[in-house]
C-alpha cells in the first residue's frame, strides 16, 4: 500500500469513527459498479465512451457475431444452411484477423466474455 492509500484510508477511519458517514443516502446498500478491473487501463477510457454512448468497438461487435453463428451452427443439421453459416462464420474470422489483431484473451474465455454476452444478450 502506497503512502497515498495511507493516507486515504486514515482519513476514511477517522471519518466513520467520527459518524461523519453515517447518513449518507445508500447507505449499507451495494454500490453497483461496473467492473471494468479486467479491461486493459489503456482501452478502459475508450470502452466507457462507447459504452455511454451506446456503441460497442468493433471487435466486440464483431466477436459479438462470431458467437451468434457459431451458436447458429450447433443448432443447424448439416445441409445448406449449416454450409453457408460456416462460411459466414469464416468471413467474419477473417474480418477480425484483418484489423490487425485477434480478440482479447479476456474476449475468448473467462467471467469476463461471459459478462458481455449476458450484457449483449440483454441488449438485443
Amino acid at each position: 500500500m502506497t503512502l497515498v492509500d495511507q493516507l486515504a484510508e486514515a482519513h476514511i477511519q477517522q471519518a466513520l469513527d467520527g459518524g461523519a458517514l453515517d447518513r449518507l443516502p445508500g447507505r449499507g446498500q451495494p454500490l453497483h459498479l461496473d467492473d471494468d478491473s479486467l479491461v486493459p487501463p489503456a482501452l478502459r477510457a475508450g470502452y466507457r465512451l462507447l459504452k455511454n454512448a451506446g456503441f460497442l468497438p468493433p471487435e466486440l461487435e464483431l466477436v459479438r457475431e462470431i458467437r451468434e453463428v457459431e451458436s447458429l451452427i450447433a443448432r443447424l443439421d448439416h445441409g445448406e444452411e449449416h454450409r453457408r453459416a460456416c462460411a459466414r462464420l469464416a468471413l467474419l474470422r477473417s474480418r477480425l484477423g484483418s484489423r490487425g489483431r485477434e480478440p482479447s484473451l479476456l474476449l475468448e474465455r473467462g467471467e469476463y466474455r461471459d459478462s458481455l454476452i449476458r450484457r449483449l444478450d440483454k441488449q438485443d
